[in-house]
C-alpha cells in the first residue's frame, strides 16, 4: 500500500474542503481498502467520514425511511423501525456479505461505489429513493449511471438516503456462494394506486428498472403476469457465474418469488 495522508474531519464542510481529484472518502472501506492494498487505486488523501455524527442514524416517518450515509448494514438489518416500515429493506441488509462486512460496510459507501451486483442500488430504484448530498438531492433513477459510476461530482458527499414506504415489497436474489453479491437480484415494491417497481441488480453493468415487468404487475399483481412476459438476454452479463440466458430466466424466477413474498 502506498503512502497517503489520512484525515478525520469533524464535519461535512471540512471533509468537502479537503477533497481533491486525488482523494477518496472512506466510510466502511469494504471496497476502498482492498483496492488500495492490491494497487488498483492510489490516493493522495484518504478522508474518513465515520467521525461525522450527522451522517449516521435512522429516522422513520409516515411515508419515508431516512438512513444516514455511514449507517452500517447491521444497523439497518436490526432496526425495529425499518423492520416495521420496510421489512424487505432490513432483510436485504441482513443478506449482504458476511458478518464482518455487515458490521463495517455502510449504505452510503455501497451506493456511492455502485457495484453492478450490489444489493442496495436495487432498493433505491424500487423504493423511489432520493439520495441527499451536501449539495443537492438526486432521484435514484438519475443517480446510477453505469458500472461503478454515479452522478456524484468531485467533493460531493452522500449525507442520507430517503426511501418511500411501499404497501408491500420483497427483495429476492441468487447470491454468489462466495461473496454473497447478487448473480441476479430482484426488488419489487408496490405502492398506493397499485404502481409497481421492479428493480434488477447483478444482471447488467448497472442496476435498472425492469419496465415491462413493472407495467404488467401494476395492472395485475400475480405471478402469472410474469409467466407471460419474455425477458431478453440481450445486454445482460455473461460470465463464469452465469450466462446471459440464465440470468434472463432468473430475473423471471426471482421476480415471481418476490411477488409471492409480498
Amino acid at each position: 500500500m502506498k503512502t497517503f495522508e489520512y484525515h478525520s474531519p469533524k464535519d461535512i464542510k471540512e471533509a468537502s474542503k479537503i477533497a481533491t481529484s486525488r482523494s477518496v472518502f472512506l466510510a466502511g472501506g469494504m471496497t476502498t481498502i482492498p483496492s488500495m492494498k492490491l494497487g488498483l487505486a492510489n490516493y493522495k488523501d484518504v478522508i474518513d467520514l465515520k467521525g461525522i455524527k450527522k451522517l449516521s442514524g435512522i429516522k422513520v416517518s409516515a411515508k419515508i425511511v431516512k438512513i444516514g450515509a455511514t449507517t452500517r448494514h447491521v444497523e439497518v438489518a436490526k432496526s425495529k423501525e425499518i423492520k416495521k416500515a420496510i421489512p424487505s429493506l432490513a432483510a436485504l441488509a441482513d443478506g449482504i456479505g458476511d458478518p464482518q462486512v455487515r458490521n463495517r460496510g455502510t449504505i452510503g459507501g455501497s451506493i456511492a461505489n455502485n457495484d453492478p451486483a450490489a444489493d442496495y442500488p436495487s432498493a433505491c430504484i424500487a423504493l423511489n429513493a432520493v439520495i441527499n448530498t451536501n449539495n443537492r438531492s438526486i432521484n435514484a433513477e438519475n443517480f446510477f449511471k453505469g458500472m461503478f459510476e454515479t452522478s456524484l461530482k468531485s467533493g460531493e458527499i452522500i449525507e442520507s438516503i430517503e426511501f418511500e414506504i411501499p404497501k408491500a415489497s420483497s427483495y429476492q436474489k441468487l447470491p454468489n456462494p462466495a461473496s454473497r453479491y447478487a448473480v441476479v437480484g430482484v426488488y419489487i415494491a408496490k405502492f398506493k394506486g397499485d404502481a409497481v417497481n421492479v428493480a434488477v441488480t447483478g444482471a447488467k453493468s448497472c442496476v435498472y428498472l425492469e419496465k415491462n415487468l413493472s407495467d404488467v404487475l401494476s395492472k395485475n399483481f400475480v405471478t402469472s403476469s410474469i409467466d407471460k412476459q419474455k425477458v431478453s438476454s440481450a445486454g445482460l452479463n455473461s460470465d463464469i457465474h452465469a450466462s446471459a440466458d440464465y440470468r434472463a430466466n432468473m430475473i423471471k424466477v426471482f421476480a415471481k418469488k418476490a411477488v409471492e413474498a409480498c
